[in-house]
């Protein structure tokens, strides 16, 4: 049986063609895949929808033309690079599919990717997250979500009233996946068989969806690259990052009413100023995060975890070697890069953990010289992401089988730039998006070669285990066990991969077994 519920309506022109729940959609093929860019999985945000759960998509006759983005959801410009050719507006809720143009008789794997920027930047619209050679290389349909960031999407208000939801950008993501499940078959996507991927604050969603009660069922697979699994807030805290935004503002709070009509430039702008004054207040925090609600995140996800409370789902997860560097690099207030300000850091988590004596905080100084610029890079990326992600594997891999990596692998000219294998640089390895000579400076310095070797083994191993749950790659390449909290077994991604027992062992006995997050 042919599963493609698409069409081409000529041969000549090749616009695939469709139906969803609420009408047709075109696209169009590039290559051997065919693409539908902005299809909206729920209603535009603006209005009295501006701090609402998302509602459904408004149903259209006719066939819909999407080949083009949407809106980039509301936000301060940032490190994130988007194009400048995209508009931002509340008309946020949109998704691309990347699918493979070819018929076959069997429904195809489906990955969900979720883009990072720190909760409060970043779109699916980023050139690096193009799904198409996902799709072409593995025969699996790519879907890659938009959805609301910052004031409109992380920053919880619902101490201000309650026409204020928290949480908005997890509301959002989840019902891009009952999106998927009712509409990828159209696409020749395998409702039953979808992953959930995402990096940075998009893994940190991704590993807060695995304990999300209302995310039961939507994804039978998870990747979380580099997650800040512990950087998710309680309600006290998110009132005081809220009362905060209104004094930005200059708004009292009874009036905090307001703000669903504030023109968006108002918002955006004061929101922008509270992201970066929250984190250089209080270094390895960020203003804008999920947040305790007792409705999405019935509770800390890294105490969801450790009571083994996370869905029964394979999970791939890793981090970077080199994480922080390239906060150094952008001089980036987001994470603490400097000795001052990761002692800081350890002040504040040491007061907020009443089991974290001053003798243990001096310990962990001690342990990674953090009186020194890389003791503090170091304990910068433990902190953020390396140990986070570790907690979950522990716990998640008491149930469900769990595979660990570390990548390594980093070009000659990020090598020499001090950046190595820095925040989000396994992305382009993961999409297969490598720029031209010109426009991709990673490469200024050769290396591509072994790059691409590299980016074909992680995009096989990813492309296996959104298929099958496990991530083999049938190339030859090493063969990656699974995870276990005993033995910590990683995958250490290089121009050689080695599989290697807890690698990061001589930084691990500091922590000892507690889950340090910042609450």
């Amino acid at each position: 049986m042919n599963t493609r519920i698409f069409d081409e309506r000529t041969e000549r022109d090749e616009v695939p063609v469709a139906r969803t729940v609420s009408g047709d959609v075109s696209g169009a093929v590039i290559g051997s895949a065919a693409v539908w860019r902005g299809i909206p999985y729920a209603d535009s945000t603006a209005g009295p929808h501006r701090f609402r759960l998302p509602q459904p998509a408004r149903p259209w006759t006719g066939v819909r033309e999407c080949v083009r983005y949407g809106d980039v959801a509301p936000q301060t410009p940032g490190f994130v690079p988007v194009d400048a050719n995209l508009r931002m507006g509340e008309n946020c809720l949109w998704l691309n599919v990347w699918a493979p143009a070819a018929a076959v008789d069997e429904p195809r794997p489906v990955m969900v990717w979720l883009h990072g920027g720190a909760y409060c930047l970043g779109t699916a619209a980023q050139a690096i997250y193009d799904g198409r050679r996902l799709a072409e290389a593995g025969q699996v349909i790519v879907v890659g979500v938009n959805y609301r960031v910052g004031a409109l999407g992380f920053l919880d208000l619902s101490s201000l009233g309650e026409e204020f939801v928290p949480n908005l950008g997890l509301h959002d993501q989840i019902a891009a996946l009952a999106w998927v499940r009712d509409n990828i078959a159209a696409f020749g996507g395998d409702p039953g068989n979808v992953t959930i991927f995402g990096e940075s604050s998009g893994a940190g969603c991704v590993t807060a969806l695995l304990t999300s009660p209302l995310s039961a069922g939507l994804f039978h697979r998870a990747i979380a690259q580099s997650p800040p699994a512990t950087a998710v807030f309680g309600p006290e805290r998110a009132a005081v990052v809220a009362k905060r935004y209104l004094e930005l503002l200059e708004l009292p709070p009874d009036r905090a009413i307001e703000l669903l009509t504030m023109p968006l430039e108002r918002m955006v702008t004061a929101a922008g100023t509270l992201f970066d004054e929250v984190p250089a207040r209080e270094p390895g925090r960020l203003a804008a995060a999920p947040v305790v609600d007792g409705d999405v995140l019935p509770g800390y996800p890294s105490e969801r975890f450790q009571q083994g409370r996370s869905h029964r789902v394979p999970l791939l997860i890793g981090t970077n070697k080199d994480e922080s560097s390239l906060f150094r690099l952008l001089r980036s207030p987001i994470m603490p890069v400097t000795p001052d300000a990761v002692n800081s850091m350890l002040r504040s988590v040491a007061a907020e953990h009443p089991g974290l004596s001053p003798e243990r905080v001096a310990e962990f100084a001690a342990a990674y010289a953090a009186g020194t610029s890389r003791g503090a890079m170091i304990m910068s990326t433990d902190a953020a992401f390396r140990m986070p992600a570790q907690w979950v594997a522990d716990a998640h891999s008491t149930h469900s089988p769990t595979w660990m990596y570390r990548f390594d692998h980093a070009t000659p000219m990020l090598k020499a730039a001090r950046v190595g294998a820095g925040h989000a640089t396994e992305l382009p390895y993961v999409f297969g998006n490598f720029g031209s000579f010109d426009y991709d400076p990673t490469f200024w310095l050769g290396g591509r070669k072994a790059a691409q070797e590299v980016s074909g083994r992680v995009m096989r191993r990813w492309l296996a285990f959104a298929e099958y749950g496990v991530p083999a790659a049938i190339d030859g390449s090493k063969h990656w066990p699974p995870y276990h909290a005993a033995t910590r077994t990683t995958l250490v991604i290089d121009g050689v991969d080695r599989v290697v027992d807890d690698p990061d062992r001589d930084r691990n006995s500091v922590w000892g077994d507690d889950v340090v997050g910042f609450y």
